[in-house]
This record gives C-alpha cells, structure tokens and sequence, in this order.
C-alpha cells in the first residue's frame, strides 16, 4: 500500500539506527524520503538506493541539526527537490554521558545543542512551510529516560524532557492551522548502542521491561508511520511511550 505516496518525509539523522528504519518504511508506502546525516556518507547514499528499489524516492542532504542555517537548508533543499515537506520526523540525537559531578560543560551543550535546539532549529523552519500549507506532521524522538530520568545522564535526560516540553507547546501553537505536533518515548531499543553493554546490564534492563525483551527500531519506526498517517489526524500534544511496558 501507498498511503505515503505524493508526500515528502524528511528524517534527521536518518542514515543509521532508528532513523533508517523509519526512512524504509516511509520509502514501503511510497514517500519522498528525505535523509539527513552529518557523518557516514556513503551510509546515506545507499539508504537513498536502498529507498529508490523499494518503491520511494530519496534523496540526502548533509546538515548540523545543531546549527540553525544548516537547519534551514535541509527544509529549503527537501522543498526544492520535491515542492514541499509534509511529514518532519526530528530523530538526530547524541549522548556524552557522565555523572553530574564529572560531566563537562562541553558535555552538557553538545547534547543540549543537538538534541533540542536541534529539533527546535528543524521546528522553527518547516513551521512557516507548513502554516502557509494549513497542514503538516512533526514528529519528535524523545525517550523513556526524558520522563523518569537516569543517573549518569542530567543532559540527555534534560534534552529529551526538553523535547517533550516543546512538542506539546507547539501543539497548542499550531493546531488551529492542521499541524498535529506528537512525541514517541522509546525504550530500550536494540542498536549499536544497546548491542554494546555487558550482558548482565541488558539482562537487569530486561527484568524490568514486562514484555521481557528491548524493542526494535520497526517498533519505533510503526508508530512514527502512526503518527504520520491520517489515522492519527486527531492526535497531537501527545507522548506515545515504545517501551515493552517498562512504565
């Protein structure tokens, strides 16, 4: 099925992770994907071949979410190639974990910069797109520890509480012109990152998710397609949490 076909995705971060899946799976029903990466080029360019096979069209643009005239370009770039962005999934994000007493101030804004500015950045430059359009989805990935915290993480957790602060904020700013504005709070998720820990911590993790595994990133990647569709149309200012049940 098409239900994509005609509308313009763009996902930042979208060249690894949980930002490919979620580019395949917009690319299955047929959107204009575009993918936004900062590192791994050539990553990016086999996602948009990857893309172009399964039945979307891609395309890459090179961008810092964490600087506002690169944000811009990356809106002004999917609206050239393809005539407009309808969907804006906000998944860039990095971590500098450290306890609080030994993270560094460098530690604090790189992830604050990225994180949220960064999704601020894409917001603030897709918004008039989509206001001038009376419609449009935004997106924002924030997380599970965004809502109960996590030691060792006062700047990721800070951000991705950030991310939910604004999201339901921008609901209210834009509703009134069709702009459903949502948040997905993932879990554990199994990625390069997850795959890394020792075994005995992803075991204790486990324990404490009632579904008794860590999610995939096509857990994640289903409910953005959710989100996006118009089964969702009457959505928005909401937290989905993709976490097996752990809160």
């Amino acid at each position: 099925m098409s239900i994509f076909k005609g509308k313009t995705v763009v996902v930042t971060g979208g060249n690894t992770g949980i930002g490919k899946e979620i580019c395949i799976q917009f690319a299955m029903k047929g959107a204009n994907v575009v993918v936004n990466y900062l590192y791994d080029e050539d990553l990016a360019l086999d996602l948009v071949n990857h893309i172009d096979n399964l039945g979307g069209k891609g395309m890459v643009v090179k961008g810092d979410v964490s600087k506002f005239n690169e944000s811009k370009v990356i809106i002004d770039k999917a609206i050239e190639t393809f005539g407009k962005v309808d969907i804006l999934i906000n998944n860039s994000g990095i971590t500098r974990d450290n306890l609080m007493m030994r993270m560094s101030e460098e530690e604090f804004d790189s992830v604050i910069n990225v994180n949220l500015k960064g999704t601020w950045n894409m917001c603030k430059h897709v918004t008039r797109h989509m206001l001038k359009n009376r419609t449009g989805k935004i997106i924002n990935i924030a997380s599970v520890v965004g809502i109960i915290g996590n030691a060792g993480q006062a700047n990721y957790v800070a951000s991705k509480a950030g991310i939910i602060g604004l999201t339901k904020t921008l609901s209210k700013e834009f509703g009134a012109r069709g702009i459903n504005v949502n948040a997905i709070a993932p879990g554990f998720i199994e990625t390069k990152m997850t795959d890394s820990l020792p075994e005995d911590i992803k075991k204790n993790y486990t324990n404490q998710i009632p579904l008794n595994r860590f999610g995939t990133s096509t857990d994640v990647a289903n409910t953005v397609l959710f989100l996006a569709s118009e089964k969702a149309s009457y959505i928005t200012g909401q937290v989905i949490s993709v976490n097996g049940g752990m809160i």
